[in-house]
């Protein structure tokens, strides 16, 4: 089933980013040339989305500028002769409309999906981290793998899973899978199980699709102690009723780039900048320079 509609969530705070978020969405920090978020929209865009929802907070509003067609910007590199620079604003072009809403509240990701319930429109939905991008794979996107996977569900979801090492699993939520394979039946989700209690290895991976009666299930989901609606608990009513549940693998060629720490940040734009054709081998030339350097 060819899914049209996509929301991405990017209302967070980005705390564990300060000073670099306290006024720049830890969405909108570079990786390699692009933002986050980019990545994330060129994702949804590759896969035949057409409509892309963001769902932002407050100091946010550097997501709808860099989406925006900027088009004095745009003449002045044309009088310029920078058609070089034209050419890197081409993700202006995607043919995706783009819609944004505001989070007045942090309540947690299933009170920001909430926020999409009239965008929605009583059609599936694709859901995206706005902070984690998926790279790598050939062939079918990830999503697009999902919109397949979705036409097995009868009205269910799909969640995204990749294989993390056991001693990982306490801080993501984790799949009980009820069948084996790249494309597996999900019986429960256990949110950050204690060390050597996760049912699998198989961690959420940041990409959903979603029907219409999430929203419903939203409603009867209780908050959380700290107060949140979270997804994952929305997501066990479901299956506690019988909403049947798919989860679809990353592929051994893909890879989720976590970006929520500093650390995990600088390796993603490490990473993307090595790959970079042009600035690549110059990077790596550095980099072993000063690896040298430092050797005792």
């Amino acid at each position: 089933m060819q899914i049209r509609n996509a929301v991405i969530l990017a209302a967070g705070r980005g705390t564990r980013l300060l000073p670099s978020t306290k006024a720049q969405p830890k969405e909108m920090l570079p990786v390699g040339r692009k933002p986050i978020v980019q990545y994330v929209a060129e994702e949804l865009a590759a896969s035949g989305i057409e409509s892309v929802l963001f769902v932002t907070g407050r100091r946010k509003r550097a997501i709808e500028d860099h989406f925006d067609e900027d088009v004095e910007l745009t003449e002045h590199l044309r009088a310029a002769g920078k058609t070089d620079l034209i050419d890197e604003l081409r993700f202006e072009q995607s043919g995706v409309a783009f819609f944004y809403t505001r989070q007045s509240r942090q309540l947690g990701t299933g009170h920001a999906i909430g926020c999409a319930r009239e965008f929605a429109g009583g059609e599936p939905f694709v859901v995206a981290m706005g902070d984690a991008i998926i790279t790598g794979g050939t062939g079918r996107t990830l999503v697009q793998r999902m919109m397949d996977a979705y036409d097995q569900t009868d009205g269910g979801l799909v969640i995204a899973f990749r294989e993390v090492q056991q001693e990982d699993t306490s801080r993501y939520g984790v799949a009980l899978p009820g069948s084996d394979g790249d494309v597996f039946e999900v019986r429960n989700l256990v949110e950050k199980p204690p060390p050597g209690t996760a049912p699998s290895n198989l961690a959420v991976a940041a990409r959903y699709i979603l029907p219409p009666t999430v929203f419903e299930y939203i409603d009867r989901t209780p908050p959380a102690a700290n107060g949140e609606i979270q997804n994952t608990d929305t997501f066990r009513l479901m299956i506690r009723d019988g909403v049947k549940v798919v989860g679809v693998k990353l592929t051994g060629t893909e890879r989720r780039c976590d970006v929520g720490n500093f650390g995990s940040y600088c390796r993603a734009f490490i990473d993307f900048a090595l790959a970079d054709e042009e600035i690549g081998p110059e990077l790596q030339a550095y980099l072993e320079n000063k690896l040298r350097a430092a050797r005792p």
